[in-house]
This record gives C-alpha cells, structure tokens and sequence, in this order.
C-alpha cells in the first residue's frame, strides 16, 4: 500500500525548520489587536524587546494596543532595528500614539490610504508588513479578521507564522 505525500506539508516543514534553524537575524513582524489588557502589553513589550536584544529587525503598525507595545519594547532595546510602516498618514493617527511615532527612527506613511477606511488601510498595510518580513508573530482575538487575513496571507507566502489568541 503506498501514502500520499502532502507536497505543500512537506515544504512548509522545511520552510519553518530553515527559519528555526537561522542563526542569523531575522525581520519579524509583530502585530496584534488595539484592544490589550496591560498584562499582555507587558508581555508583547518584553518579547519585543528580547527580539531586538537578539539582533533580529522588528516591523509593525503604529496602532495602540499590541503594535505600540512592540514599538516601546524595541525603542528601549535598539530604536535603530524597528520599522513602523503606518495604514495611513501619521496626522490620521490617534492622538495618543502620535507622540510615541514621532520618536520612531524608521517610520513609513501612507497618505495615499487617507481616503480609505482603517479597516481598509490596515489591510493594505498589513500586507506590505508581510511582505518584508520573514516572520510574523499576530496577537489576536477569534474574531479578528483582518489580523486573521493577515495570518493567511503570510501563511501562503511561507512565512513562519505564530498566532496567540486572547480568547
């Protein structure tokens, strides 16, 4: 009797075990819901900053919540290995994370998304992420879509994909 071999298993295997096995830096990408309890902000803030510690480049969003943990995580480690790629312009971002953006060496806007929804701009961000990335570490809720899109997205790129949920 002969088994199938699941080709796109296999290569996935071998993508995440070449990733694992880098000892080099990587480009990871953390990104997460705006809606964090502290404690979990505290955590992402940690990792973040134990990421950087290690040489690997951190890449997220400027929203509040998980992305902004990461931005003060990695600003603390080395400001110089974070990238903040923005859905829109940084005027259209709230109030409360502009003052923390402006610090950012590395910032990237998008005004040309300032006419679009953030649900839409987001995506659109997210995807640009995603594509300078090596790996993505996503924090979100069962119900988050465009985090979730975002995962499957990467996940069809072969990116190594990590995804803690809230609930």
């Amino acid at each position: 009797m002969t088994q199938s071999v699941d080709i796109v298993g296999v290569d996935t295997l071998a993508q995440e075990l070449a990733t694992i096995q880098q000892t080099g830096s990587k480009r990871i990408a953390l990104l997460g819901s705006r809606h964090v309890p502290i404690t979990h902000q505290n955590l992402i803030e940690m990792m973040s900053y134990a990421l950087v510690l290690e040489g690997n480049r951190i890449i997220t969003s400027g929203a509040t919540g998980t992305n902004a943990a990461a931005i003060r995580g990695a600003m603390r480690a080395d400001p110089s290995l974070l990238t903040v790629i923005l859905p829109q312009s940084l005027e259209r971002q709230p109030r409360e994370s502009r003052k923390q953006l402006e610090l950012v060496m590395h910032l990237v806007e998008n005004p040309e998304n300032d006419n679009l929804s953030l649900s839409e701009a987001s995506a659109l961000c997210n995807q640009e992420i995603v594509s300078r990335c090596q790996q993505l570490i996503c924090f979100a809720f069962h119900d988050s879509r465009t985090l979730l899109k975002t995962c499957e997205d990467a996940e069809e790129q072969r990116k190594l994909v990590t995804l803690f949920y809230f609930d």
